[in-house]
């Protein structure tokens, strides 16, 4: 459900109103009264940004030394009007030089109005984007709100952009090379059982974009998905190439992408934005290629020793190689020291974090390394150690090599001069929460 905003009320910190709007006529005008008594004479701003008074709820925030307050009748996405409470401020800043405060609110009164229309329409978010506004809205900070710019060119650009919903890009871009960098980023999570079985594995990606094209190009992006390749394989009437499939789950994409033609086609279509932006995130849950295997080994020798084994094996290609391999294997607080044996690496204990530290710059696949350690602990009167210890944690990262087996097929641009393009692509899957129990 969209916001549905009732009104929305700009005030200092003394309570007093600099810039109201109201937006339907379910809520009185005096609405802002109540907030002042119940929640700012109070002193329950700090609480909850949400509160409800009556049959009306407010909606709060505060940016710099002024409370921006939605008032709202009825059930509303309170995301959204968060939400759309950011993105104002970015576009407010962008019309005043980066300031937002009280002072640029008394200043830029005229301009502010102006906006708020533009922004909401009967409580409803529309376009906050600084650059389409900017196309119409030419009043730049205090200036007078008749620019003396000609506006011949920029009103039928604005409309179509409006319209169109291509307002991400905007026209005349020109470059002497044309390249496109694709880069697939995944954040590997797994919980692992002492007896080296997975009680959890997930992988959360996204795909993130650089262009660098001239003109407006139409990009059409094929992935190894098996929704895609199924659909792909019924509008060409014929089987689909061997090859490993996955299934994606939870996906988000850019305002750009062509969402009817995926949903009818299963095919990632777009015109881009010029520069870096996030295409799409994803999630996968089955068929996780994880990257290592901990096999940890830690026993209690009396009251002042332990022994601890840890074999890490990579599974990835035995041409690729990981970076950055931090193992961080937890022992009891009445550690005194600790002296170990690693087959590559270096390793330490570490009293501020209660763990033994084994770091590895380069780990190839295929490999396994081996780190023993003897821990002297200081005698207590404890009778036993706690039962249950934290987790190993791991920390990597693995180039050219993805946790849930996602491959770009295809990466085509069609641009109506017909230049060449260069599309680099690389893929890298980083440990996010990586643990093994011990």
């Amino acid at each position: 459900m969209p916001v549905a905003a009732s009104a929305i009320y700009f005030l200092n910190l003394r309570g007093d109103v600099l810039i109201n709007r109201l937006y339907r006529d379910d809520v009185g005008g005096n609405m802002v009264d109540a907030f002042r008594m119940h929640i700012m004479q109070t002193k329950e701003l700090g609480t909850c940004p949400v509160r409800q008074i009556g049959g009306c709820s407010f909606l709060y925030m505060r940016i710099s030394n002024v409370y921006i307050v939605i008032v709202v009748s009825s059930n509303a996405n309170v995301a959204c009007a968060f939400k759309f409470v950011v993105e104002a401020v970015a576009l407010f800043k962008s019309y005043f030089g980066g300031a937002f405060d009280e002072d640029a609110i008394r200043n830029n009164f005229v301009l502010i109005y102006e906006l708020l229309d533009e922004i909401m329409d009967y409580g409803y978010p529309q376009n906050l984007s600084p650059e389409i506004l900017k196309l119409y809205i030419t009043q730049e900070g205090v200036r007078s709100p008749f620019s003396s710019k000609p506006s011949e060119r920029a009103v039928p650009n604005a409309t179509l952009q409006v319209t169109g919903a291509v307002g991400w890009r905007r026209e005349g871009l020109v470059y002497k090379k044309n390249e496109v960098f694709l880069d697939i980023v995944e954040s590997v999570n797994l919980l692992m059982s002492s007896k080296g079985n997975a009680l959890r594995s997930d992988v959360t990606g996204k795909i993130l974009m650089k262009c660098f094209l001239s003109g407006m190009p139409d990009l059409k992006l094929g992935l190894n998905d098996k929704i895609g390749l199924e659909k792909e394989a019924q509008l060409k009437s014929r089987p689909t190439k061997s090859g490993k499939t996955i299934e994606l789950d939870d996906v988000t994409f850019h305002q750009c992408v062509n969402l009817t033609r995926f949903n009818s086609e299963k095919t990632v279509s777009f015109v881009p934005p010029d520069g870096e932006f996030e295409l799409m995130k994803y999630r996968i849950t089955e068929g996780v290629n994880l990257p290592f295997r901990v096999l940890p080994t830690i026993k209690e020798l009396g009251r002042t020793r332990m022994e601890v084994n840890v074999v890490v094996k990579s599974t990835f290609g035995a041409k690729m190689f990981a970076l950055g391999v931090v193992i961080k294997v937890p022992v009891p607080k009445q550690t005194a020291k600790a002296n170990f044996q690693v087959t590559s690496g270096r390793a330490k204990y570490n009293a501020s974090l209660d763990c033994l530290v084994w770091k590895i710059r380069k780990f190839p696949g295929q490999t396994e390394a081996t780190m023993s350690a003897e821990v002297e602990l200081i005698s207590t009167m404890a009778e036993k150690m706690a039962s249950t210890k934290p987790p190993i944690q791991m920390e990597f990262q693995v180039p050219m090599f993805t946790a849930s087996g996602l491959r770009v097929r295809f990466l085509k641009v069609w641009e109506k001069t017909g230049y060449n393009t260069v599309e680099w692509v690389r893929y890298i899957t980083k440990a996010g929460s990586y643990e093994i129990r011990c």
